[in-house]
């Protein structure tokens, strides 16, 4: 009689404890994710935003300030020095200056014409010099200036551009053509970015490099690039102070363009649609250009800010929440307003960082593994904290879990799903897809890819070396008033705010959708921090071998992945 009763008060003894743990930790993580609120992340984004806090240029008072409150921060809710004994990694940078009074000279044809910096070129150069210049350089037509094997694409075949000026075009083939089969349809592969089109030139030889501008394959107007572009500008460099890069590397307006083919006897509109096609050949245009960039530099250094929990049981595991503290600064050339505040982009994703970090913080067990908040510098001017964290990690790449990276939240309200940048590449979507789920929400690609958004934010640094980057976005289903009235607050936003200094804080903002996409995110980076697997990329993408590579070598040599 006596163990015809045991068992049964055994299972229900079991079933009990059960039955507590599971409503304990819920109990837990619920107290955690309500203390994620909109009073509490407006008033950071107010502060990081404020006009006190410059614009918040890397290697500036504004840096200073914006680093100092976010280390105050962290501290403040008992997170630890993430780089050792340092809140901060620093990463030397060289900002150059060029002269705006520069005139781009044209001629050919019996034409000779002068182009205005600003208005209708802007040009830069990554080498450090303090004078770098085109003089009397042919220029030629590259189409796309694309090289893809993958893809069986070689604009420069056949054609020597060594000294020379290549003139290309944005986006890519797939773009222009809405061919799905034609590289990867109307969504822009690495080979439409900017970034890489002065790359491939700089490894064909080419002196100079000037993309056409045009509104909609580019993604943002004239104006993006010409406060993108002017004034100080920030970069790495490498042991060669960048020489093996262009002389210059710059853009030229629609109507710039046009004037060029003109003279030179072709028809524009007829080679886009050529240079589109497979086996299209560069063209030499006849013409000649002149271009000196007379440089201030300046040797400095900016720092990203790292905060660290530790994790509990895996401790050399890492899961990293990342955003971009950095903005454009102050431009005194401006009239009236000259403060570039950045509050949309991105203090909402700097002052989500903090947010995130309360909420681990407050559960009551900490994670397995550590949470790792990571504020990059230099985004706006081309990923490089990101990239300068990816080449010299605080952790190493293997043991790293994921990366998850907030660039601008929702200031628009609840939404009746979220967006996933580059869904379909990381097994990172089936997290999001069951928090998602959680919410009642649904998960949808980016509707917008011929932007080329995912290479154009901090993740994609950390996705070339192998870890699974998630870059999610806010929806555009908008719970009361649907996906056009969302679509054409993006717009709007776009037009007239993105890099402008009327992206300013407002305390009418609705950031009731920010709150539930952030508790969305913590729910991910909790799932993670529990369990002792690793996702990885899907196949076919091209990160999956560099982290099946890391993967391997932990297994094989743990012992030199542990910091």
């Amino acid at each position: 009689m006596i163990k015809k009763y045991l068992l049964p008060s055994a299972i229900i003894v079991v079933l009990v404890l059960v039955i507590f743990s599971c409503t304990s930790e819920k109990l837990n993580l619920e107290s955690a994710l309500e203390s994620i609120t909109a009073e509490d992340l407006s008033k950071d984004v107010a502060i990081l935003s404020s006009d006190e806090s410059e614009g918040r240029a890397p290697a500036s008072k504004g840096e200073e300030k914006t680093i100092a409150f976010l280390k105050q921060e962290f501290e403040k809710v008992g997170l630890k020095p993430g780089n050792g004994e340092s809140y901060f990694q620093e990463v030397p940078m060289v900002v150059i200056t060029a002269d705006p009074q520069a005139k781009l000279e044209i001629k050919g044809k019996g034409k000779v014409a002068q182009f205005a910096y600003g208005n209708e070129f802007m040009a830069t150069t990554l080498r450090v010099v303090e004078k770098s210049s085109l003089d009397n350089s042919e220029m030629v037509f590259v189409g796309y200036g694309i090289i893809a094997p993958e893809y069986n694409w070689n604009d420069y075949e056949g054609i020597d551009v060594h000294g020379k000026t290549v003139v290309i075009l944005v986006n890519d083939p797939g773009f222009a053509t809405k061919d799905p089969e034609l590289f990867n349809g109307r969504a822009m592969t690495y080979y439409g970015r900017w970034t890489y089109k002065f790359e491939e030139a700089a490894r064909q030889g080419a002196e100079g490099a000037l993309i056409i501008h045009e509104t909609e394959p580019a993604a943002y107007p004239w104006a993006v690039v010409k406060n993108s572009w002017s004034g100080p500008q920030f970069n790495l460099t490498s042991e060669d102070d960048n020489l093996s890069r262009c002389a210059v590397e710059g853009w030229i307006t629609l109507e710039t363009a046009s004037w060029l083919f003109e003279i030179a006897g072709l028809n524009y509109d007829e080679l886009k649609l050529s240079a589109a096609k497979p086996g299209f050949k560069g063209i030499p245009m006849g013409l000649k250009s002149s271009l000196t960039l007379n440089n201030t530099i300046k040797r400095t250094e900016s720092r990203n800010v790292v905060a660290l929990l530790p994790g509990s049981e895996r401790a050399d595991e890492y899961i990293i929440y990342m955003a971009h503290w950095d903005h454009f600064g102050i431009d005194p050339t401006l009239e009236g307003d000259q403060i570039f505040n950045g509050a949309l982009d991105n203090a909402t994703g700097t002052a989500a960082l903090i947010e995130l970090a309360e909420a681990f913080i407050k559960l009551e067990s900490p994670p397995s593994r550590s949470i790792v908040f990571l504020a990059v510098t230099g985004e706006e001017q081309g990923l490089l904290g990101s990239g300068y964290y990816a080449a010299h990690p605080i952790y190493p790449p293997a043991k790293t879990a994921a990366a998850i990276n907030m660039d601008a939240l929702n200031i628009y309200g609840k939404m009746k799903d979220i967006t996933v940048i580059g869904y379909g590449n990381s097994e990172m979507d089936e997290y999001v897809e069951e928090a998602a789920a959680e919410q009642g929400r649904r998960v949808r690609p980016d509707p917008t890819p011929e932007r080329g958004s995912f290479y154009r934010s901090d993740h994609f640094p950390f996705a070339k070396q192998g870890i699974p980057a998630l870059y999610t976005s806010f929806g555009i289903d908008h719970v009361e008033h649907g996906e056009k009235w969302t679509q054409a607050k993006l717009e709007e936003y776009l037009a007239n705010h993105y890099h402008k200094p009327s992206d300013e804080y407002d305390p009418n903002w609705d950031l009731s959708g920010a709150i539930e996409d952030l508790r969305l995110l913590f729910k991910i980076g909790y799932r993670l921090s529990t369990e002792s697997t690793f996702p990885n990329w899907k196949e076919g993408t091209e990160f999956k071998a560099k982290r099946d590579a890391d993967m391997k070598a932990v297994k094989e040599k743990p012992e030199n992945h542990t910091p």
